[in-house]
């Protein structure tokens, strides 16, 4: 039987914190853990370091690792440090697109469409943005940007009680997308910054019941 790594407990780990498996507060014991996935502390204490920097899990004071909850204003300032790091990482990869690099992001959208879960379309969300990142250069900024995308993600699922689905997103990305093919990096930028505020404006309007698609 092939040995567990890390890598494998922080897929399942991430998996069950997405699905709402494992809600936020809960705490994750280290021991229990290894016993359940037949390994040692040590990939269980990888793993959970891996889930904390991508703002899944925090440590706390006498409970060690939980599974991260964030209020909304904390929810706000994720956002803002967001739009901070994708604008930067869409400014420095702008001049160095193709029509090979763009039919790459575009490809991804069409997946998008074909998708049918939210799950999936967070996960193409993710790599459409990445996608046009990616030419910056600039790993750790793109580490960084993946990680907190995947943090804000869930939070953002579980303050906002209703969703219009893809659309949405979809029509901005779309609109992204086309501003990167035209050469107008300015007017990307600003529609960047402006698909991130939309989850901002979605958040502080949840409780009337009102929301709209995670960027």
């Amino acid at each position: 039987m092939a040995k567990v790594t890390s890598v494998q407990v922080v897929a399942v780990l991430r998996a069950r914190i997405l699905s709402g498996a494992l809600p936020g507060g809960l705490q994750l014991k280290q021991e229990q853990l290894a016993q359940e996935f037949g390994v040692s502390r040590i990939p269980v204490r990888e793993a959970l370091k891996s889930l904390e920097a991508e703002g899944l899990v925090r440590h706390e004071l006498y409970k060690g690792a939980v599974v991260a909850s964030s209020s909304v204003d904390e929810m706000i300032e994720m956002l803002d440090i967001r739009i901070a790091l994708e604008t930067r990482a869409l400014r420095l990869a702008f001049p160095h697109y193709t029509p090979a690099l763009l039919d790459a992001a575009q490809a991804i959208l069409k997946q998008y469409d074909a998708a049918e879960s939210p799950r999936e379309w967070s996960d193409f969300n993710i790599q459409f943005h990445l996608a046009l990142y990616q030419p910056a250069n600039k790993p750790r900024l793109l580490q960084m940007i993946e990680n907190l995308t995947r943090g804000t993600d869930r939070q953002v699922h579980l303050h906002i009680s209703r969703t219009v689905g893809r659309d949405h997103p979809q029509s901005e990305h779309f609109a992204l997308l086309e501003a990167c093919r035209r050469g107008e990096m300015e007017k990307a930028m600003d529609l960047l910054e402006s698909h991130i505020a939309g989850t901002q404006a979605a958040l502080l309007r949840a409780g009337s019941g009102v929301g709209q698609g995670a960027a």
